[in-house]
């Protein structure tokens, strides 16, 4: 019987995740299975019964449930603590460990684009669960952080754990000089709203790079006008082998990561 493992979300669409475990699960020949499971509003329960009996080995989480499953877990590691957000589950022997490998998975980005992050101004645009693991991220890199957000009051109390970041709306954005990097948590630009884009052209002249965590389209409208960019495939993907190093309790190279990451740009992009 295969190991099972899943990701549940309340919509979860044309997901890449199966593709991406189950092509992990052939290169290192592990007898697992990868689902996804649609879990109706407060009907996460149901999947927490699953893994307390070993029905399933692992979850990761997607919108809306990455805080809604912090309260059925018998311990949370330091990063997803600070995050405030769990996006990975080990169930070992019945007891229920969360993680956040988002986290991972963007630092893989930064390294790829080699930015300096360390006392530089960085803007994360989205107050959702993905843009917590980007600002924590970004706050250990050492960058002086902002928050953009429509919601001014909700994020401070969303994000009240984050002590050095500041919050400030899209019209305080355009007075703040010496940008470095502005990254997209929001779905503005995602497919099929194609033509949405939280710059302008001239806008992103004042930034150093940019990162959309979209990665279909594979250029967003957000992204084209940066000379330095990417969008957020390698992020799904580096986040994904984080969450397999964590059920399988085994290490993943670089070059396997990257060779992981090649397939799927090509099979997503036609590369």
């Amino acid at each position: 019987m295969k190991n099972k493992y899943a990701l549940i979300g309340e919509k979860l669409g044309h997901s890449y995740s199966p593709i991406i475990h189950n092509m992990i699960f052939d290169k290192f020949k592990i007898n697992g299975e990868y689902s996804l499971i649609e879990v109706p509003r407060n009907n996460i329960v149901e999947v927490v019964k699953k893994l307390r009996s070993g029905k399933l080995l692992g979850i990761n989480i997607t919108i809306p449930y990455k805080t809604d499953i912090i309260e059925y877990l018998d311990e949370i590691s330091v990063e997803a603590k600070e995050i405030g957000a769990v996006n990975t589950v080990i169930s070992k022997g019945g007891k229920l460990i969360g993680y956040n490998t988002d986290y991972y998975g963007f630092k893989m980005i930064i390294t790829k684009l080699k930015l300096e992050i360390k006392d530089k101004k960085n803007f994360i645009c989205g107050a959702g669960g993905s843009a917590r693991a980007v600002v924590k991220c970004l706050e250990d890199l050492g960058g002086e952080n902002y928050l953009v957000t429509r919601d001014i009051e909700k994020a401070k109390i969303n994000f009240k754990t984050f002590k050095t970041l500041n919050i400030i709306s899209y019209t305080e954005l355009k007075s703040i000089s010496e940008k470095n990097l502005i990254v997209n948590c929001t779905p503005c630009g995602m497919y099929p709203n194609i033509e949405c884009s939280i710059l302008d052209i001239e806008e992103k002249k004042e930034y150093k790079a940019g990162i959309d965590l979209i990665y279909n389209p594979e250029k967003t409208k957000f992204l084209k006008g940066f000379e330095i960019g990417s969008n957020g495939l390698l992020m799904l993907v580096g986040q994904a082998i984080k969450a397999e190093k964590i059920w399988q309790e085994r290490e993943v190279s670089e070059t396997e990561t990257l060779e992981i990451y090649e397939k799927m740009e090509s099979l997503i992009y036609n590369k």
